[in-house]
């Protein structure tokens, strides 16, 4: 058996094709893996791990104590006369060598450690919210996508229906079954229709490019597939309070708050003055003894009321700052929410008044129009219009859907997946 050298050609082009592909670029996109690769590609994520961890280091190093500070100097060196610029004619002529410590209070010490402690915490709460919105706009692209996608394969499949209603018209006339307007009619549906079309693969195209900014532009061209359960969300008005406490942003104030605190507290130990310790050994002439010096430095805080005082009050300040801050996030979170799940929860009863009432009877209207038009009681024009206003009705549920999808969106992804999953657990 011989194989001609086209045939060959194309089938050794097929396997170098096969092999050239990854076997995943044409696997379905789940959301759930969006999400994975966009939190995988985060570079947020990355930049506030590196700030815990600077955080995290400088905690370490502000409990230690101040690095000691060496002294070295020359005291008592005669400027004029005889003994001039001498160092051992002069019995007061000194060469000294030293040390002083800083001693700050453990208390001090231990509130800097907790300060950039805080500090870590906030950034870690702060990374909370960061996850969430790579999450929750993540799966808005994707919804976004999906439904741009269902759109564009309802309208096709229109398309293909009213392109043999063109072919029955243009039988029909050539047979002196039907009119002439009535082929037009039904070419002017499929230009209407074909433009639609461009319509919505612009916003195909365009929900793809949204899409690639979070899971790059190869995943983004994969197919999707699933749909996620946007009809149940572990959101509910009954215990909106117990969710909207772990919301990432009024966590991240919660961390401001105590983080605010910690310096409210080492403001009240700065009014406690570090003292120092120092210690030096002189060395005079071969005439002379040597001297050894200890010595305690104090600082003297002379006007504490105008100084300490006003930094403590400061202080106190930014934390009574933070906590209006904390309870006007929670308000304006908690109105929010609550107009999220008033939209979903209507958009969840109108799409079911789509499927059981509009959708039937727009599909029923469809049919009685065509069939007139069958038995020759309407015109073309009539059946192509009613079919037209079935599919807008298609189309509207379709629209209403992605709408109800979104809001669930963005109540599931309020806080982080997994913090959700640990609410869903706890659900009555």
């Amino acid at each position: 058996m011989s194989i001609s050298f086209p045939v060959y050609q194309a089938a050794v082009a097929a396997v170098l094709v096969a092999m050239g592909s990854p076997s995943w670029a044409t696997d379905p996109l789940t959301l759930v893996e969006a999400q994975r690769i966009a939190v995988g590609r985060s570079q947020q994520l990355i930049a506030q791990d590196a700030r815990t961890a600077a955080a995290r280091e400088q905690a370490v190093a502000a409990g230690q104590l101040p690095d000691p500070v060496l002294k070295l100097g020359i005291d008592n060196l005669p400027a004029n006369g005889l003994d001039r610029l001498s160092l051992t004619r002069d019995f007061m002529t000194m060469r000294r060598i030293g040390v002083m410590q800083e001693i700050p209070p453990l208390e001090k010490r231990q509130l800097r450690t907790q300060r950039f402690a805080r500090e870590a915490e906030r950034v870690q709460a702060q990374r909370q919210v960061t996850l969430a919105n790579v999450q929750r706009d993540t799966a808005l692209a994707w919804l976004d996508r999906h439904y741009a996608q269902a759109q564009r394969e309802l309208l096709q499949q229109q398309i293909e229906e009213t392109g043999l209603q063109v072919q029955a018209a243009d039988s029909a006339f050539r047979t002196n079954r039907g009119s002439q307007a009535d082929v037009f009619a039904a070419r002017a549906a499929v230009i209407v229709l074909q433009d639609r079309l461009s319509q919505i693969d612009r916003e195909s195209r365009s929900t793809s490019l949204m899409l690639a900014r979070w899971v790059g532009a190869t995943d983004a061209e994969r197919p999707l597939a699933g749909t996620p359960q946007w009809q149940r969300t572990p959101l509910h008005v009954d215990v909106l309070n117990q969710h909207l406490k772990r919301h990432p942003d009024l966590q991240v104030i919660s961390a401001e708050i105590e983080a605010a605190e910690t310096e409210a507290r080492l403001a009240q130990a700065d009014k406690k003055a570090d003292i120092s310790v120092e210690a030096s050994y002189a060395q005079r002439g071969p005439a002379f003894s040597n001297m050894l010096s200890i010595g305690v430095s104090i600082p003297l805080q002379w006007n504490p009321k105008n100084r300490q005082d006003r930094e403590l009050g400061a202080k106190l300040a930014m934390v009574d700052e933070a906590r209006a801050r904390y309870e006007d996030m929670l308000r304006k979170n908690e109105a929010e929410v609550r107009v999220l799940l008033n939209e979903w929860q209507t958009g969840k009863e109108r799409l079911a008044r789509y499927r059981d009432e509009l959708i039937p009877t727009a599909r029923q209207r469809s049919e009685a129009t065509l069939t007139a038009y069958r038995i020759g009681k309407s015109d073309l024009a009539a059946a192509l219009l009613a079919r037209s206003d079935e599919f807008d009705v298609r189309i509207k549920a379709l629209i209403l859907e992605m709408e109800t999808a979104r809001s669930w969106a963005q109540l599931n992804f309020l806080i982080p997946d997994h913090d959700m999953a640990t609410i869903a657990r706890e659900l009555p």
